[in-house]
């Protein structure tokens, strides 16, 4: 048994304290880069996944429930009982892409909620951008179990909210994909009045690839498309003086 933390909002600390809290003695792994977030298509958590002697996933599913106990049961069996499947077993090595400060900006085309292309390298286009790393459930589920989190959530929105108007800056919201749906995200949207367009990243990628663990998270980019500021909760206050600085 082990256990993997998404390292999403956390940190190796806080998963120490956590562990000897609640007494938990498997080992935990604290995937900070989201490798295993991708590897193994994480949506929701807790996300089980059973492998057996034989080396291969036999089961993944969310609730602790009757078909997780057989999965178990049945991953005990000796290899030579269990079943090898017909595919011969592949595995792609996938180069990381990774922009920090000073980098462009890849020639990423996304999909907005309303269905239009987001260019992260728009042709012709001579002012800003700024990207809104967020989590939409962020501010009222951890209002409670993490009250500083959500305040830094709510700060941002905020933030944004009052300045978004800005003229000569193009906006981008890109929600991560855990435990998010778009209907999700549109209410989160609507409830908020939130202006900006919004992607959904289901898979995680934007996040990985912008090195994005903690929301919120803004990035800003400059009229050439190289990235200048990047600010975490307790940074976005300065967001105005960055972009009257632009």
């Amino acid at each position: 048994m082990i256990a993997v933390d998404v390292g999403f909002n956390d940190s190796v600390e806080e998963i120490r304290k956590y562990r000897k809290r609640l007494g938990i003695t498997m080992p935990i792994v604290f995937d900070g880069d989201g490798a295993l977030d991708a590897a193994f298509h994480v949506r929701v958590t807790p996300q089980h996944a059973v492998i057996g002697r034989n080396g291969r996933i036999q089961y993944v599913g969310h609730l602790a429930d009757q078909r997780l106990d057989a999965a178990l049961v049945a991953a005990r069996m000796p290899a030579g009982n269990q079943d090898h499947g017909t595919a011969a077993a592949t595995s792609r090595a996938v180069a990381a892409r990774y922009y920090g400060m000073g980098d462009a900006l890849p020639e990423t085309t996304v999909r907005t909620l309303d269905g239009q292309a987001f260019h992260f390298r728009e042709q012709g286009f001579k002012d800003p951008t700024v990207f809104v790393f967020l989590s939409p459930w962020c501010e009222s589920y951890l209002a409670t179990s993490r009250p500083e989190v959500s305040a830094g959530c709510r700060a941002a929105r905020e933030q944004v909210s009052a300045l978004y108007r800005n003229a000569g800056v193009r906006w981008l919201g890109v929600a991560s994909g855990l435990w998010v749906t778009p209907g999700d995200l549109r209410e989160y949207q609507q409830k908020y009045q939130i202006n900006i367009p919004f992607t959904l990243d289901e898979s995680g990628a934007l996040f990985r690839e912008f090195s994005v663990s903690n929301t919120p998270t803004i990035i800003v980019a400059d009229a050439q498309g190289n990235i200048i500021h990047r600010m975490e909760a307790g940074q976005v206050q300065t967001l105005p003086e960055a972009l009257q600085g632009l």
